[in-house]
């Protein structure tokens, strides 16, 4: 597991992720032009749970779900 630090709304946070779901976070966050902080802040948003490790591993499960289906379209 790798554990960052960031800032989310003004105060700090970690977060602790398998590499390969950092290496797809950055992925995202490239694609989409934002900074890393920016998309981790997007996800906080828009969870469901209480965990944002969780939230971020259920976030590249969708970003992929979703690059799977349109290959198939």
């Amino acid at each position: 597991m790798d554990k960052r630090s960031l800032s989310i709304s003004g105060h700090r946070t970690s977060i602790a992720l398998e590499p390969q779901f950092w290496a797809a976070l950055e992925q995202m966050a490239a694609e989409s032009g934002q900074t890393m902080t920016a998309l981790i802040c997007s996800i906080d948003a828009d969870r469901q749970s209480d965990n944002l490790s969780s939230a971020a591993r259920l976030a590249v499960l969708r970003w992929y779900q979703a690059k799977v289906g349109n290959a198939t379209s």
